[in-house]
């Protein structure tokens, strides 16, 4: 067991904030793709709209990948990563808010693409703040924390869809201001402690020949993991309402949303103690393994499934690990950056496996399902998910990889 004891901590005080400012980026876009944006996109283009949502859709995501790239690496060449959130926070909110106003197609376009920039002007200096004040030996935990990210994305959306709650227009009143109360405090109140040897140039002189012998290596396995997973998760995504009613016509939207909300709330405490384990015992990617190769017998559960008590179970299984997964993948992430002081560029480059497998699994799904049905889709994840197991099981212990970030 490897002990703490003795080296230096990020306050907790730090660490619960930054939490809770992460979960106000995923309050900031999650009410808004899943329900407001598609409601007005229907509103102007009517019949037209899932076509027009998905082209929308398309470009959105390669925005906000070009966005998270760009504004990392400003962040990085400036050193100040809390004016860029701040910037970033002001003018996506008042982009969010302009949504109530646009009355042309034309327009509709050009703003969500402004948002998405605007958007990852915050979160991508968010994500590599932690990295410059958080060690090594808190990352588990860190990772556990941000598994609330999820669980109060969904849960905003719940609230501000309450019938006869607020219109179109508040409800953009309500997630910016969510946002603004989530982000906030970190902004004013984080004042982490100064770690030295998270700083640039200590921290590349001490880890050079690491980065030699496996940094690189663990940086396109731990890449390459993530990407596998997301893959599975963004197919079910959208189509999980539709592989639940192939199973049971029963199985409508409000089981769905209930079930999505059990996995989401029990994969908080999950992450939490993994997360903790791990930072105690010094195996930050031995979970990982074990939650994908557990994705992955709950997709092959699904793939199988054929009574609605086995599909719920198959998801369960697989919606808590891919959870679980991410949230601790997201704080162990900052463990393998190769350079200090192109952190933000490099979680930029690591946020390409949250887009892209929403730009090209929409028409995986569309060729596979219609012809060989939800079966050989699950199949062909659960076995990603399992190359995702494998790639990160056959590495080198990584506690032998000390600070590499």
């Amino acid at each position: 067991m490897s002990e703490a004891a003795g080296k230096p901590l990020q306050s907790y005080r730090f660490m619960l904030l930054y939490a809770l400012a992460v979960a106000g980026g995923a309050i900031a876009y999650v009410p808004f793709l899943t329900i407001i944006f598609p409601m007005r996109v229907t509103f102007l283009a009517g019949a037209d709209d899932v076509q027009w949502l998905a082209y929308m859709t398309f470009a959105g995501a390669i925005s906000a990948s070009l966005g998270n790239i760009l504004f990392g690496w400003l962040s990085d060449v400036t050193r100040h990563r809390r004016g860029w959130i701040l910037c970033g926070l002001i003018c996506s909110s008042l982009l969010l808010l302009g949504f109530a106003w646009v009355e042309r197609f034309e327009a509709l376009i050009g703003l969500i693409l402004l948002w998405q920039l605007s958007l990852n002007m915050m979160l991508a200096p968010l994500g590599a703040w932690a990295g410059d004040c958080v060690p090594d030996h808190q990352k588990g935990m860190l990772g556990g924390l941000i598994a609330f990210s999820p669980a109060l994305g969904a849960f905003s959306a719940a609230i501000i869809t309450i019938p006869g709650l607020a219109g179109p227009e508040t409800r953009l009143w309500m997630v910016a201001a969510l946002v603004v109360v989530c982000v906030v405090p970190v902004i004013i109140f984080g004042a982490p402690r100064r770690l030295p040897e998270l700083q640039p140039a200590l921290g590349i002189e001490q880890v050079r020949p690491v980065i030699e012998r496996h940094g690189r290596q663990m940086v396109v396995r731990m890449w390459v993991a993530r990407l596998l997973v997301q893959i599975s998760e963004a197919a079910l995504f959208a189509y999980l309402y539709f592989w639940f009613r192939s199973i049971d016509s029963g199985l409508g939207d409000s089981t769905t949303a209930r079930i999505l909300s059990i996995v989401l709330i029990t994969a908080i405490p999950i992450a939490i103690i993994t997360g903790r384990w791990a930072d105690r015992h010094d195996r930050p990617i031995f979970p990982l393994a074990v939650f994908a190769g557990c994705s992955s017998i709950g997709l092959l559960v699904m793939a199988l499934s054929s009574t609605p008590i086995s599909a719920i179970a198959g998801y369960f299984l697989f919606g808590l690990a891919t959870t679980v997964f991410l949230s601790l993948h997201t704080g162990q992430t900052l463990r393998v950056l190769p350079k200090a002081e192109r952190r933000g560029r490099d979680l930029g480059l690591f946020n390409l496996t949250n887009t892209t497998p929403s730009l090209v699994m929409p028409w995986i799904v569309l060729a596979l399902v219609p012809i060989f049905g939800f079966p050989v889709l699950l199949g062909l994840l659960a076995f990603l998910a399992l190359a995702a197991c494998i790639v990160l099981a056959t590495f080198p212990k990584a506690s032998n990889i000390p600070e590499i970030a």
